[in-house]
């Protein structure tokens, strides 16, 4: 990936990269309901607890069976994970009124036959095991791997957060087939950059009491891709919006945009689902309203609160979902997610090979106001594609103007880091050279004496508007980069604009002491069209009010990321 190249998504309207990929069509076969609830251990992920299409699936108990004594701690219940699949080997155990019970660990002196289990197993699931199910002690599960082949020390993956009782919703089945299938290479390249953030990513959700394996969640987002970049103007990892963002503390302005930084667009997207979380008490709704809007979300509950009555936690989301009310994509997100932490945790499994990254790891240095990140690199003896891939939130090629910056750099660079960068030549560590405009000058004219373009050097001077005839003002000063500035930065959009929806509407985020004569002067518009665009009727506009500046009227938003 180049600096300038966002991957995204599957299906979320998101800048593509490569060709597109077509999806593979999983068929649904019609899967009969229990009559009785059964609780089982399942050895292979083919046969999980039985969901019927899109409909939210009874609440089945998945319960570990009995570890042999050589399992690791916290390992998963399937002895038999390499047993083929539609195997069961697991323990039948305690179903509601009118099942059998059977003890999860039975007496030695009690003889289970063969024919008993597959009875009972009958009985519970009809006939679609086609397979010997083994009875729960240690002894048995040994049995049972033994048939199988060798038992896997680790006894299979285990996950945070239910995927298990919904595996087999048709949705979540189809994009495992998906993910598996025509786009193999694209989510295989996924993971493989995932795994560099992931350790980061796991660590935090761990600290905030979330579940580590929501981890996922950019994975599907973003591709895992810093400079993931949508149609409605989210970006990074965890595809925020500039609002959302800002309000959540990161610094996303004409410099600097922490969407793009790995480690702090964690931290935001963690606050904003730990609040989701604490609001919804399921951490699929949360993933619901992180993407739809909590609004929404709270709404529809309320809406069908009398068909809810009796469904809690995580069913809620999938029977919210089997209304006529969530957007398509909010219905798909969370069998995306769970589709991918099937996939992520078992890899091999699905024939796909994934070689792990180095893990994200850095040191930090300080450095002055306007400091290039090519001059950094030349002091760490780096090179910059590891000071820009260390640093993907700085877009200019260059540390912001007026203030100190931290920037990150290779673990054991910053020991002697100051010395080195003082004895670099002049040259080396300034910016821009200063030129001051004759009457008639265009950023052309001046792009062109230093073999840059006029858009290149409009980047470092944002405030500084030519008139519609393209002329500057004669007298200022124009702040022309050096190529090697240049070849560090970004040619991204105005970080401040949000885009909703595909009819191009722009949406500028009102920032302290703006005014609307400064922002109609700033999108080439006038006060009259922004203030009829949003309806004002008084110039009076306060700091974080979103405004639409082009594009058509304002209306409800599309919600994207709060």
């Amino acid at each position: 990936m180049t600096r300038n190249e966002g991957l995204t998504a599957m299906d979320r309207g998101r800048i593509q990269v490569g060709p597109t990929v077509a999806p593979a069509l999983l068929p649904t076969h019609p899967v009969r309901r229990r009559s009785r609830a059964g609780v089982v251990a399942i050895g292979a992920m083919a046969l999980l607890p039985l969901g019927c299409g899109h409909h939210a699936p009874p609440r089945v108990g998945v319960r570990p069976a009995p570890a042999a004594p050589s399992a690791a701690p916290g390992a998963a219940s399937d002895a038999a994970s390499d047993a083929a699949p539609g195997t069961l080997s697991s323990t039948v155990a305690a179903g509601d009124s009118g099942a059998t019970q059977h003890s999860a660990r039975p007496r030695a002196d009690t003889a289970v036959s063969h024919e008993q289990v597959t009875e009972q197993a009958l009985r519970v699931f009809g006939d679609s095991t086609g397979a010997s199910v083994a009875i729960g002690d240690s002894a048995s599960a040994t049995d049972s791997a033994s048939a199988h082949g060798p038992p896997d020390a680790a006894a299979g993956p285990t996950w945070d957060i239910d995927v298990r009782s919904y595996a087999t919703q048709a949705r979540v089945e189809y994009f495992v087939a998906r993910f598996t299938g025509q786009a193999r290479d694209v989510f295989t390249s996924w993971l493989q950059r995932g795994s560099r953030y992931e350790p980061v990513i796991r660590a935090k959700l761990r600290t905030a009491g979330l579940p580590e394996d929501m981890a996922y969640l950019p994975l599907i987002e973003s591709g895992y891709s810093p400079h993931a970049y949508s149609r409605a103007a989210a970006v990074g990892l965890w595809q925020l919006m500039t609002s959302t963002a800002q309000g959540a503390g990161l610094r996303v302005d004409w410099w600097i945009d922490e969407r793009r930084d790995p480690v702090r667009s964690t931290d935001a997207a963690i606050r904003f689902l730990k609040y989701l979380k604490d609001q919804f008490g399921s951490i699929y709704l949360a993933a619901a309203a992180y993407d739809g809007g909590p609004g929404r979300i709270s709404r529809g509950l309320a809406r069908y609160a009398g068909d809810f009555e009796g469904t809690s936690g995580d069913d809620l989301f999938f029977a919210l979902a089997d209304k006529k009310y969530l957007r398509t994509e909010t219905k798909d997100y969370v069998p995306q997610l769970i589709a991918a932490a099937l996939v992520a945790k078992e890899p091999a499994r699905y024939g796909l090979h994934v070689d792990s990254l180095p893990p994200y790891s850095y040191e930090t240095v300080r450095v002055g106001a306007s400091t290039p990140l090519a001059a950094i690199a030349r002091a760490c003896g780096t090179s910059l594609a590891s000071i820009t891939d260390l640093n993907p939130h700085i877009l200019r090629g260059v540390t912001p103007p007026r203030d100190s910056f931290a920037v990150r750099v290779p673990v054991g660079k910053a020991a002697g880091f100051d010395s080195a960068y003082a004895a670099l030549p002049l040259e080396t560590r300034q910016a821009y050279a200063r030129v001051v405009t004759r009457k008639g000058d265009t950023y052309s004219a001046i792009a062109r004496r230093a073999g840059l373009s006029a858009r290149q050097v409009s980047w470092y001077n944002p405030r500084l508007r030519p008139s519609k005839s393209g002329r500057l003002p004669a007298g200022v000063t124009v702040l022309v980069p050096s190529t090697a500035v240049v070849r560090a930065a970004l040619d991204v959009p105005d970080p401040s604009i949000e885009r909703y929806g595909s009819g191009g509407r722009q949406i500028h985020i009102v920032t302290r002491g703006e005014s609307l004569g400064r922002i109609a002067l700033r999108y080439h518009t006038t006060v009259a069209s922004i203030m009829r665009l949003n309806g004002l009727r008084k110039s009076i506009i306060l700091p974080g009010q979103a405004l639409v500046v082009a594009g058509a009227p304002a209306a409800r938003h599309r919600h994207r990321r709060g």
